[in-house]
């Protein structure tokens, strides 16, 4: 780096998400999610495995704010489980579940480090499925009460929330690439569960401004992947867009406006679902947020393929691919490409209203060596660190107002429908013993925070 841009307050810190990591799946009052029903479905997790045990996060937090000390982070995002706060995902109050919480928050902050907490990501409860999921009008008022409640209970500890985690990801691979759960494969029950999604991002915001405490900050985070043409045709340039209206610009209309792009007002016609989709009920929910955080990994090269069909997770995209590009790639198959975290950035800054942004995930997963005198040598993971915080530091550069920063993830944990295949943690969980390790990229991590704060 040829400068700090970072100031004294950046939040320098990790981040995991509930079903991911904290296990306890029964205890506690704890109801089953769509994503324990996913688990256990045959055939859904490529190495047949599952969440009950996970990385044991729900006994181990104190170990694992531990680690985080040691790390020098300042802030820690976590997601809360609905199931555990509401086991009918509606109605009676889990003391019990709310307990976890309350204990993993004080601990945070006896250590200096912010709680972050997310409401939802991705894991609704099963008892809600029932009754329509995310597919059904009610959503919008379920998830209002669940904010309500977990603002009232945690609202003296927690001071930053974001209300859901990546909807596109909840929307069209839940509902339209059958990848995630609940696992429906409809092209236009993506965009149906988009939409819910949106009014209840929206409607709770408005119940938890009504019991807001000073100092509170309320967003939202999506994941943002640019969609760029594979090659200077402008047939890839026409597929390219539709992509985009559908991973990112649907979200950020329906955040930031209270409207959908009239491209993506054609897709709802296309799919038949536009009269299950009110835009003025969206304006009418419509509010400010205090903060939008953005996800990133990677770009999405689109290229025009005659004939081939829409891609699952990209409805109305029909006649696209996505092509991988030549380099080296992540254990996921992507490319890395800093660049499109800056062009991200800037986008957002400069399309829509000037807002504080937080990089709430950022990470990549890699093999991992076999430990060398007890160290993990993940080097691949600390160069992919390296630039996406270099292309961070200039996108503050050239004038975006970033907050924060969290590496996706803390531990190596549950990767969703790709099982314990893909590790992306900067500490090594041991998949029999659970024993925690942290890699070199942990030590790296923790080495740039004192750097760049001052501290080292």
């Amino acid at each position: 780096m040829t400068e700090n841009p970072f100031p004294k307050d950046f939040w320098w810190g990790v981040a995991t998400s509930a079903f991911q990591v904290e296990g306890a799946v029964d205890e506690d009052g704890r109801s089953p999610s769509i994503w324990d029903t996913f688990t256990h479905t045959p055939g859904k997790i490529r190495d047949g495995s599952n969440a009950d045990v996970a990385t044991d996060h729900y006994h181990r937090f104190r170990e694992d704010v531990g680690l985080m000390r040691e790390l020098g982070v300042n802030a820690y995002r976590f997601s809360i489980a609905w199931s555990r706060i509401l086991p009918g995902g509606t109605g009676e109050v889990n003391e019990a579940g709310v307990g976890f919480y309350r204990r993993l928050c004080e601990e945070l902050i006896a250590s200096g480090i912010t709680p972050v907490a997310t409401l939802y990501h991705w894991d609704l409860p099963q008892a809600l499925q029932d009754r329509g999921g995310w597919l059904s009008p009610e959503s919008r008022r379920w998830f209002a009460e669940y904010a309500a409640v977990t603002k009232q209970a945690l609202g003296d500890l927690v001071s930053v929330w974001a209300t859901l985690n990546e909807p596109w990801c909840a929307a069209f691979l839940g509902h339209s690439a059958g990848e995630h759960a609940p696992g429906l494969t409809d092209p236009g029950s993506g965009f149906v569960a988009a939409h819910n999604l949106m009014l209840a991002h929206h409607d709770a915001i408005t119940v938890m401004r009504e019991n807001r405490i000073e100092g509170d900050q309320l967003g939202v985070v999506l994941n943002l992947i640019p969609a760029w043409p594979a090659s200077a045709d402008p047939a890839d340039a026409h597929v390219a867009e539709a992509v985009d209206m559908v991973q990112n610009r649907l979200f950020l209309e329906a955040v930031f406006n209270g409207s959908y792009p009239d491209q993506v007002r054609e897709f709802h016609r296309r799919y038949g679902v536009d009269d299950r989709i009110d835009v003025d009920e969206l304006a009418a929910a419509r509010q400010p947020i205090d903060f939008l955080g953005v996800n990133y990994y990677n770009v999405n090269r689109v290229r025009h393929a005659p004939g081939a069909p829409a891609p699952g997770p990209w409805p109305g995209a029909e006649e696209a691919v996505i092509v991988t590009p030549e380099g080296p790639l992540t254990d996921m198959g992507w490319a890395v490409d800093p660049e499109g975290l800056t062009w991200t950035l800037k986008r957002v800054a400069t399309e829509y209203p000037a807002l504080p942004l937080v990089v709430c995930e950022n990470g990549a997963a890699y093999p991992d060596a076999e430990p060398v005198d007890g160290t993990i040598l993940d080097t691949d993971r600390i160069r992919y660190l390296e630039s996406h915080i270099e292309a961070l530091a200039e996108a503050i550069r050239q004038g975006v107002d970033v907050r924060g920063y969290f590496v996706w993830s803390l531990l190596d944990n549950f990767e969703w429908a790709k099982g314990y295949t893909m590790r992306f943690g900067i500490v090594h969980v041991d998949p029999k013993t659970l024993k925690r390790t942290i890699k070199a990229s942990g030590y790296w991590y923790r080495d740039h925070i004192a750097r760049v704060s001052g501290d080292g």
